[in-house]
Parts: C-alpha cells; sequence; structure tokens
C-alpha cells in the first residue's frame, strides 16, 4: 500500500488565525478617545490582548470624527469615516 495511504488522516490548524481581530465601525464611536490605534483597542477590551491587528469594517455608523493610526480598513468604514470628518491614516 503507498506511504500517503498508510499515513494517518489530520486537519489543518493554522497558526495566524487570530491574529487580527474585527471591529466594527459603532464600537470607533462608543470610543472616549478620537485618535484610535491598536492599544486603544486592547486597553478598552474591544479586541483580544494577543492578537496582533485590527481591520474596522462598515457596521453601523460613526457620528464624531475618529483618526484611525496603523488599522485595516474597509472601502467602506474608511468612507463613512471621511465622510464623518476623520482621517484614516496607517496601513489601510
Amino acid at each position: 500500500m503507498p506511504l500517503q495511504r498508510r499515513l494517518p488522516k489530520r486537519g489543518f490548524k493554522s497558526l495566524t488565525k487570530g491574529d487580527v481581530a474585527q471591529v466594527r465601525l459603532s464600537v470607533l464611536d462608543s470610543l472616549p478617545v478620537d485618535t484610535v490605534d491598536l492599544l486603544v483597542l486592547k486597553q478598552a477590551g474591544v479586541v483580544p490582548g494577543s492578537c496582533l491587528g485590527a481591520k474596522v469594517f462598515l457596521c453601523g455608523k460613526v457620528e464624531k470624527a475618529v483618526i484611525l493610526q496603523g488599522l485595516l480598513v474597509t472601502k467602506g468604514a474608511k468612507a463613512a469615516i471621511e465622510a464623518a470628518g476623520g482621517n484614516v491614516a496607517g496601513l489601510e
């Protein structure tokens, strides 16, 4: 019998699955600061402490001007932040 059929079949577990957290746009509106980065999100308890990055996506509204630094942002979320008077600086 060939070797590939004799070996046990096992699944694949990604080592980088939980590295990037997802953040809703409505959560940024509830934060008490105007400049948001990964450290602020970790201190507020929005993302877990073990994550290496965060991505903001369009879900809800943002009413105040928010400045994002060093976060990934979807096209829709970027348009909504800039429409509210905010700015996106960083990874995009």
